[in-house]
Formats: C-alpha cells, structure tokens, sequence
C-alpha cells in the first residue's frame, strides 16, 4: 500500500530561508544540521496586533519563538487578513542577538511588502511560520528541534519538537 502526496513548501509547519525573498539568498540545504536544533525561548505576544517583545534574555544561537495564538483562528474567515506582525524594531533587535530562527504561530510574521523577512534573511535567519500549540510549551526555555523536509529550495514543511 502507498499514499500520494502534493504538497508545496508553504504546506502546513514550514521553515523558510533567505532564497525565498532575497536575490542570491541561501537556501535551506546552505544551513548546517546543528541551526534546526538548539536552545530556544518563548517570547508571549498573545494580544498584541504588532508585535513587540523583551528580548534581554534571548543568546546568541537561539531559536526564538513567538506566542500569539494567532494559529487558533485559523478556521475563521479572516485569518489571512487579522494576522499580528513582527515589528521591525523587534526583528532588528533579534538581529542584533545573531538568533538562528523566528518561529511563529501565524501563516507569517509581516505581510506585504515583507520588511521583517528581508530584515531576517538579510542576516541568514530562517523564517519558521504556521506553529501550532505554543501554549502547551510550559516552560520559557528549552530544547527545540525543527525538522524541514530536505528540500533543495526556498523552504520546506517540517516538525517541530519542544523538548522541555
């Protein structure tokens, strides 16, 4: 017995790298293993439309992850148009910390022009968009481990693991 599938690379839990705004940008197959595995802390956002966040206890090599339960609405009609965006404060001062990823719990952290991917993929940190149950994580500091699809591309569905 076999299943099918077709999928694209924005298809439910993805990770995006720089080819996919930037002219000449890395791919995923550009980032070491060890990027996709890491510390990484939970920064709470629930609430906020544009989102701002202390970032006095993010280092340097961690994967920072952003809770605003934006993915509980994901049935409703405006989903796509209600979202919270990353302000680009926040996404330079992230820089600023030499983070590995942003992961989110929304289909993206900004919308159209993209100035926060660009901020990001400017500095070869990877985009990790559509999380879902940021608020079972228990703890603020942990282990994280994304798993992509070894796609050769702009991006790629993946898991992702919170190890607390």
């Amino acid at each position: 017995y076999q299943t099918n599938l077709a999928l694209n690379s924005h298809t439910g839990t993805h990770i995006y790298a720089p080819w996919h705004i930037v002219k000449n940008g890395n791919t995923l197959k550009d980032f070491a293993l060890e990027t996709f595995i890491g510390d990484a802390i939970l920064l709470n956002c629930v609430g906020q439309k544009e989102l701002h966040a202390d970032v006095s206890e993010v280092k340097r090599g961690d994967i920072v992850l952003l809770r605003t339960d934006h993915s509980k609405k994901a049935q409703e009609s405006d989903y796509f148009t209600s979202n919270p965006v990353v302000s680009e404060e926040l996404a330079t001062a992230l820089v600023e910390k030499h983070i590995n990823i942003l992961g989110i719990d929304s289909f993206s952290p900004d919308n159209s022009p993209y100035d926060v991917h660009k901020i990001l993929f400017d500095h070869d940190i990877l985009s990790l968009e559509n999380l879902v149950n940021l608020d079972k994580i228990s703890s603020k500091r942990f282990k994280l481990y994304v798993l992509p699809l070894k796609l050769e591309n702009d991006g790629a569905p993946c898991r992702v693991i919170a190890e607390i």
